[in-house]
């Protein structure tokens, strides 16, 4: 079935699972690289080019789940089946990546060549004299990471194996994972007599000794092994056509209460000392009390903010204020250069006041002029210094960046030490590109709070909504670990632990040295305001890389803002000795150092004062879509399924974007040149189509 004709919000075109792309800027090269075939001469060049997605010989999807995390490697072979063999192209690789996935590692074998991603110091990077251009590589998509591999002959196959990590999803003590693995047809090989092999190898570690059920699966997975907390499933079949849906699998915990323990891991490394990591599970139990909540929402109304990320924010506001209890409190402070307060005191969540403050902030508008962030979090802060029998939260959204961040979070920290147990939790939400995610994150470390973010438009109420649930959803608040504050070969990763909640586990990590002590207990507060108390359980994690885990920025290959990605190209050559004889094993040798290519900057960043001072709006500096582009996509769109898919309309719409309508039919007879017979009245026609238009 085509697809619907496309409009500016849709992402149907955008990749479902790992592709490959062959970049043509020259449309005499493309032909079958093994027959060639008779091509109509054709005149110019694409600017920018066109993306062919190629065919998948082959693909091993591997997902080891460890505790929280999901450690996810593709390993797949790619042919350039639309490049004559006299002529290379450039391969860009896509990898879309689901909850909260951050990019590893990619390597790249060919038969004379081998790439591969490493990470380094950003003073390190200040040596390297070549440098990747914006379209080799970086974000498509917040979720989707690509990168550009040069000049691969017409014809040659491509093995990539793809590394990333994703969060595993929390509900009612059930974790879950969505890995994109849905593959369009048209990468699909069209000769049936190619052998295709599709394998996919789960393995969970959940760390917790025994009550571990796996629940449901998108793939027949047999199970092959399963011990203590531990099991791992294999799929593995010989098929017609890839995977045409995503990965999906879920496993429960059966407890029904908190629950916790320890994991321990031998390191050595430089610096002698060992890892530790601290769970706590909140329980499958739903109707365990939660805190009666005082909560502030702090919200930034300048004019950056005009259009959906303040429509998005007002919707998930007045969908939390509909959570509340009516023994909660709230109030709503809007703020730019200056603060307004839909109430000078806390108000009680009663359908009456639910109802003034939904109607107070669908009143507000955007107002232009400086941010000031200080003085609504000083209010907010002032507010809940009062309380008593609840917890106090504070929800700031802001899509820019100020000067007095690092004063802020000093401001911050000395608050809330001296205000005592109940210090309100801060939880923070970062609209776009402009606004300093670094801090936010810092600021809700301080807080004991969470941090959320959306990048695109389309994404910022549903993970707003999420931050909202998570936060309001508090059952254990200030937790402390006993042994922590007495002893000094214990460091923790994050200062202030963050309180529990009923819709995420939690973890801490930490490194120590010499021995761990024997015993540890988890202390804090529950919903009823009674003391909870727990001792928790230690475990060696043997098999459990929690250096990875943990996310150590270049020890574990992940990205942060004092990192940058590198490409290594190494030259290779096959080796049989002096003389080589039928059956003699090939030595694969180096021929020389490997070249080093700067990839683009890949972390979020500390934001940009200057944006924020021009009031620029999130996502506003996305082109929009040519004329002619916007009558190729009428014009392909229904027949896009039926010409076997064979040039991405992805790459279309980047092709089409800087054509004239001559090279728009020019790119339609290239597709007609690629489809099969059984399609050529489909693409006629459409031709017909574009040569009317």
């Amino acid at each position: 079935m085509a697809p619907p004709l496309m409009e500016r919000s849709t992402n149907w075109y955008l990749p479902s699972a790992p592709m490959v792309y062959a970049v043509i800027s020259d449309p005499r090269m493309v032909d079958n690289p093994d027959m060639p075939s008779y091509q109509p001469y054709v005149h110019g060049m694409y600017d920018p080019p066109a993306l062919i997605p190629l065919q998948m010989m082959g693909v091993n999807l591997n997902v080891d789940c460890y505790v929280d995390t999901a450690i996810i490697v593709v390993s797949g072979t790619w042919r350039i089946h639309c490049v004559m063999g006299s002529r290379s192209c450039d391969c860009l690789i896509a990898v879309p990546m689901g909850n909260q996935g951050s990019i590893l590692g990619v390597e790249v074998d060919l038969p004379t060549k081998s790439y591969v991603t490493e990470l380094i110091g950003e003073q390190e990077s200040k040596g390297i004299g070549k440098i990747a251009r914006p379209e080799d590589g970086g974000f498509l998509k917040p979720h989707i990471f690509t990168s550009t591999i040069p000049q691969i002959d017409g014809g040659t196959n491509i093995s990539i194996k793809i590394r990333w990590s994703q969060m595993l999803s929390y509900n009612a003590g059930r974790f879950s994972l969505t890995v994109p693995f849905c593959f369009p047809e048209y990468v699909t090989p069209a000769i049936k007599k190619i052998s295709k092999k599709e394998k996919i190898e789960l393995n969970v570690n959940s760390g917790v000794a025994n009550g571990i059920l796996c629940k449901a699966t998108s793939h027949p997975l047999k199970e092959i092994r399963r011990h203590e907390g531990k099991f791992s499933f294999l799929y593995e079949a010989e098929i017609f056509k890839w995977s045409n849906t995503d990965f999906r699998f879920s496993y429960s915990v059966s407890s029904g209460n908190i629950f916790g323990g320890i994991l321990l891991q031998s390191l050595y490394d430089y610096d002698q000392s060992d890892m530790f990591c601290i769970y706590l599970f909140p329980g499958s139990e739903q109707n365990r009390k939660v805190f009666k909540k005082e909560v502030v929402f702090v919200v930034d109304i300048s004019e950056s903010m005009q259009g959906r990320p303040l429509e998005s924010t007002k919707s998930a506001i007045s969908a939390a204020l509909s959570k509340l209890s009516p023994e909660d409190s709230f109030n709503i402070i809007a703020f730019s250069n200056e603060a307004f307060q839909f109430s000078t005191s806390m108000e009680l969540a009663s359908k009456d006041a639910i109802e003034r403050a939904t109607a107070w902030i669908s009143m507000k508008y955007t107002v232009g002029g400086s941010t000031n962030l200080f003085i609504p979090l000083e209010k907010a802060a002032d507010m809940l210094s009062n309380t008593r029998g609840s917890i106090p939260m504070i929800f700031l959204v802001a899509d820019g960046s100020v000067e007095d961040e690092r004063n802020i979070c000093h401001w911050m920290q000395k608050r809330l030490t001296n205000q005592g147990v109940l210090c309100p939790s801060i939880h923070t939400f970062g609209i776009g590109s402009f606004c300093n995610h670094y801090f936010l994150r810092m600021l809700a470390r301080i807080g004991r709070g969470e941090y959320g973010a959306a990048f695109d438009l389309d994404s910022i109420e549903v993970q707003m909504n999420k931050l909202f649930s998570k936060g309001l959803s508090t059952v254990l608040a200030n937790i402390t670990i006993d042994a922590f504050d007495d002893c000094e070969e214990i460091e923790v990763y994050s200062s202030r632990i963050p309180d529990l909640s009923l819709e995420s586990p939690l973890t801490i990590y930490g490194r120590y040295q010499g021995s761990f002590p024997d015993n540890l207990k988890v202390k804090g507060i529950l919903g009823d305001l009674s003391s909870f108390t727990m001792d928790l359980k230690i475990r060696r994690a043997k098999d459990i890389p929690l250096d990875s885990v943990a996310k150590l920025s270049i020890q574990t290959c992940n990205i942060s803002e004092y990192t940058r990605m590198t490409l290594l190209e190494k030259n290779i050559m096959k080796h049989f000795g002096a003389w080589k004889k039928k059956g003699d094993p090939q030595k694969i040798v180096e021929s020389g150092p490997p070249e080093m290519i700067l990839l683009q900057r890949l972390s979020v960043g500390f934001g940009d004062q200057i944006a924020t001072a021009e009031n620029i709006r999130p996502g506003s500096q996305e082109p929009e879509l040519p004329e002619v582009a916007k009558i190729f996509i009428k014009t392909t769109s229904n027949y896009f399924g039926g010409i076997c898919n064979r040039c991405c309309c992805m790459g279309c719409i980047r092709c089409c974007s800087k054509m004239n309508n001559q090279c728009a039919t020019t790119l339609t007879q290239l597709c007609t040149a690629l489809a099969c017979i059984g399609c050529l009245h489909c693409c006629s026609e459409s031709c017909c189509l574009n040569q009317d238009d």
